[in-house]
This record gives structure tokens, C-alpha cells and sequence, in this order.
């Protein structure tokens, strides 16, 4: 596997944290009625303020402050115009109440709530996760190790979605990266339902990366597999001749740096690496072998490099099933038990 890079696009959300602190299951329900009224409320506040009926103003206020409030709490995005009527109705509301000479702590509470809300949420113009959405992340290109990465996934492991859903077209990458990347998968894995679709390619450290999960699905003509380990190096002796080049070096051992390109590989070097390659590669049959259940005449089949087709690799139990993001769906609701309904967010 080769030095590589991956995964961009995830970042820090406080709303989301705050999701994490303050936790109430009722409050998507209680919002959307509560935003509802909001809306009812400013608008007939206008109405309202220019008759300057004071006891109807007072009750107005307390009928937009859930809504308002409400969204300033729970840091929901909400549409530009629906917070400009939310804020200008309470400011008309407590406005029309003080000419008509009353005021209230809810009245008050209706401006702050509104404002709050328009600062909070303008910001913040994609939905954070929450129990009612399946979180999709993607893989793509080469991947090596990433610690910002591996937070990212600790985030959405305790995130409110209800599930999640990865995506992988990437060709591998560095033995550690994808080993780091599968063990953050994992433990994404024992907190939420996870299952993988292979777009292009899930080769070497790609498909390393979807075995984390129960399940995968793939495309007919993917590409999956490359199981196996590659070490490369150049070697410009016979150039460095031609130019007349030399490298002189003192080193503490004769292993130190080798090969390192400049002079011809010795047995014993070429023989320490092929004990890394080795290992390596007993490493990754192992991990295949128990991940997908194969016996050891299937594991030699599979595990000689190659790559495979979608088609083919279902029949080799690389892959599960067929299909694309709407399968892996299916697949969540009929052994999950994740609602067939539930919108799809990138996590970003």
C-alpha cells in the first residue's frame, strides 16, 4: 500500500454539541408546532400593534415565545424569512405592548428568543444530526493516518443520527492509515447501525475500510479487493553512473536506511523487507478471513492481489449485496430497524 491522503469535509459543530448536552426527544415535534404558532403570531402582531389592543398583544407574546425560544434552543436552521417574521412580530408585539402601556417578562422573553434564534441559526444553514436523520460520510482517495479524521467519526458516534452510511471509492493507502481508519469505523460501529457502499473502488486499505462494517454493498462493476501489501522504492544506481554521481554515507549498522535507492539492494535488506511485507500481509488475510467469514481455500483465492468485479465478489463473500445508497437503506430499516422514511445528511 502506498503513502496517501483522505477524508476531508469534516468539521466542528457546537450546535451539534449542544445537541449532546441539552437532549430533549420532544423538542423537533415541539418546535415544529411551537414555530408554527410563532409565524401566527407575528403576523398578527403587525396587525395587532396598529390597534394597540395591549391585552391581545400580551397573549400574542406569550404564544410566540415557545416558537421563538424554542428555536434559539435547539439551534435549528430555519428559513431566512420565517426568523424575519418571527423577530419582526415580537419586536411588534413588544412594542404595540408598551405604547398601550403594558409589559411582561414574556414579552421581553419573545424579542431575546427571536433574535437569539436569527444569530444562532443563520450561521448554521445544514441540519445538525439529529435522531431523525442517517449520517453519510465519505471515503475517497488514498487514505493514510488522520487524527482529525478519527474525532471527526468519535463526533458522530455520539451524535443524535440514528444511523450511518459510508461511502468508499479509494484505491488505499498506508498499512497504519487504514488500519486507524478501520478501528475508528469500528467503535462508529458499536454505537451506531453502519453499513458501506463501494462507488468505484475499494481496494488494498479501501476495502480494509469497508470490512468494518456488517455489511456491504456494492455496485456490479466496482472494483474490490486487492488484498495484499506492497512496498516500493526506486533504485538510480545505474543512472547515478551514466551521470557520474555518487552518494558517500556513514551508518551505524548495515540495515540502517536500506534500501535506500542510491546503491544496489543487498540480500539482507531485501530480506528484512520482505518480512515487513510478510507480516503485513498475514495481518490483513487474517482480519479478511474473520471479518467475512472465509475458510482458507476461499481466503487463497481472494487474497492473491487481485481485484474483483461487484458481480464476482458477492459470489466470493467480499461483498454482500448489489446495489447503491437506496440498498444500503433498505438494509438498514429491514435489519436495523432504522425508519424507512428518515432523510439522508452529509456529515460534514
Amino acid at each position: 500500500m502506498v503513502e496517501a491522503a483522505l477524508f476531508q469535509g469534516l468539521s466542528w459543530n457546537p450546535i451539534s454539541d449542544l445537541h449532546q448536552l441539552v437532549s430533549f426527544p420532544f423538542m423537533v415535534n415541539a418546535l415544529q408546532a411551537g414555530t408554527i404558532v410563532a409565524v401566527i403570531a407575528a403576523l398578527v402582531g403587525w396587525f395587532v400593534v396598529l390597534r394597540r389592543e395591549s391585552f391581545v398583544c400580551h397573549t400574542l407574546s406569550v404564544m410566540s415565545f415557545p416558537g421563538a425560544s424554542g428555536a434559539a434552543l435547539a439551534g435549528l436552521p430555519l428559513a431566512t424569512g420565517y426568523i424575519a417574521f418571527c423577530v419582526g412580530g415580537a419586536v411588534a408585539i413588544a412594542f404595540g405592548s408598551r405604547v398601550a402601556g403594558r409589559r411582561s417578562l414574556m414579552q421581553e422573553s419573545a424579542v431575546v428568543g427571536t433574535v437569539v434564534a436569527l444569530a444562532v441559526t443563520i450561521p448554521f444553514d445544514l441540519p445538525p444530526l439529529a435522531s431523525g436523520s442517517i449520517a453519510r460520510i465519505k471515503i475517497e482517495g488514498l487514505i493514510r493516518s488522520d487524527q482529525d479524521r478519527v474525532e471527526a467519526l468519535e463526533r458522530l458516534a455520539n451524535s443524535k443520527a440514528a444511523a450511518v452510511i459510508v461511502h468508499i471509492n479509494s484505491p488505499g493507502g498506508t498499512t497504519a492509515g487504514s488500519e486507524q481508519l478501520y478501528d475508528a469505523l469500528v467503535s462508529l460501529k458499536a454505537k451506531k447501525p453502519l453499513v458501506v457502499v463501494v462507488e468505484g473502488l475499494a481496494a488494498s486499505g479501501g476495502y480494509i475500510t469497508a470490512i468494518a462494517a456488517d455489511h456491504i454493498v456494492a455496485q456490479q462493476t466496482s472494483l474490490v479487493g486487492s488484498i495484499g501489501v506492497l512496498f516500493q522504492f526506486p533504485n538510480f544506481t545505474d543512472l547515478m553512473k551514466t551521470v557520474g554521481v555518487k552518494v558517500e554515507e556513514v551508518k551505524s549498522s548495515p540495515l540502517k536506511a536500506a534500501p535506500n535507492g542510491f546503491e544496489p539492494t543487498s540480500p539482507e535488506a531485501r530480506a528484512a523487507l520482505d518480512s515487513l511485507v510478510k507480516d503485513s500481509y498475514a495481518w490483513f488475510r487474517d482480519l479478511v478471513k474473520s471479518r467475512r467469514g472465509m475458510d482458507d481455500a476461499l481466503l487463497d483465492k481472494v487474497a492473491d492481489g487481485r481485484v474483483f468485479t461487484g458481480r464476482q465478489a458477492v459470489d466470493l463473500k467480499l461483498v454482500d449485496q448489489l446495489g447503491d445508497e437506496k440498498t444500503a437503506i433498505s438494509w438498514l430499516v429491514a435489519q436495523k430497524g432504522i425508519k424507512s422514511d428518515l432523510p439522508v445528511h452529509d456529515f460534514k
